[in-house]
């Protein structure tokens, strides 16, 4: 379904909720079974487990045996790193998302379903510095946290990936998942050199490559245009059949170019266009879930 429509049913948390339902239905398997969200922070109990950890009232409702949960009892600790600059608060055509609202979509549907799997889960919001920080946790309540940050304010000029991803590895101790999420409108190899050092701490590195189809197709219909950097401000005017082309051309050049370093950090690097279904990178994310412990 398009995005587009599909963000327009609702909040951000709602469409959220209808993204990882119809995401799960479609592995052929009911979203509430083992993605509990009332046992979210619970587990079925053991025989020969210490009975102080039962949760006696849950016993008493459902007649189910369950052990309470901490944070060290999750399969995963996982970070979302959102790029909220400048750049990320653009979109090539009305009737599509920006990248901006497109990335949030798809930060609050990759948190709620790895809180469906009982991991643990964080965000950090990032544009010229860090603007926003939530520790992760895995109880099921915490993903109002994250929904509500995702409104915080943002959409500073410029893009500190790198700031993003040294706060991702202060706040992670024990090695987990790492999900960045951005256009990736800045220099490669600062980037890489902070995921290394992730990489080198044990965390699996995921980077979703946001980008709008007009930026990669340079999708303009005027015969003359004026460029603009919404970062740094600077304009270009120019015949736009006479540098489609080489636009092109740099566009492939500069993914292969994040291929390579994001390859030799050892993160997965996956683009996702703003008019793809939320279900397609969010299967791209699970499946990289799916190889961890």
């Amino acid at each position: 379904m398009d995005p587009a429509l599909v963000a327009g049913l609702g909040s951000v948390e709602l469409v959220a909720r209808r993204i990882v339902d119809g995401f799960m239905q479609g592995l052929h398997r009911s979203p509430r079974k083992g993605f509990s969200v009332e046992f979210g922070d619970h587990r079925a109990y053991q025989p020969g487990e210490d009975l102080r950890f039962i949760d006696w009232k849950v016993l008493a409702r459902t007649d189910r045996w369950m052990m309470k949960m901490n944070e060290e009892d999750t399969n995963l600790r996982a970070t979302i790193v959102l790029d909220v600059s400048k750049s990320m608060d653009w979109t090539g055509s009305p009737g599509r998302l920006t990248k901006s609202a497109y990335a949030e979509r798809l930060a609050a549907t990759v948190a709620l379903l790895l809180l469906r799997q009982r991991d643990s889960v964080g965000l950090i919001r990032f544009d010229s510095e860090v603007r926003s920080v939530v520790p992760s946790r895995s109880r099921s309540i915490h993903w109002h946290r994250i929904v509500g940050a995702l409104g915080e304010p943002g959409s500073g000029l410029a893009s500190d990936a790198p700031g993003g991803l040294i706060a991702a590895a202060s706040l992670v101790k024990r090695a987990g998942m790492v999900i960045l999420i951005s256009d990736l409108l800045m220099e490669p190899l600062e980037v890489a050199d902070a995921l290394k050092i992730l990489a080198g701490a044990g965390h699996h590195l995921t980077v979703l490559h946001i980008m709008d189809p007009a930026e990669r197709d340079l999708g303009v219909t005027a015969i003359e245009a004026e460029f603009k950097d919404p970062e740094s401000g600077q304009t270009l005017a120019a015949t736009v059949a006479e540098v489609r082309e080489a636009y092109k051309t740099a566009v492939v050049e500069t993914i292969d170019e994040w291929r390579e370093h994001l390859s030799g950090a050892a993160a997965s690097h996956e683009i996702v266009l703003t008019d793809q279904p939320f279900g397609m990178p969010l299967r791209r994310a699970f499946m990289n879930r799916q190889i961890l412990p």
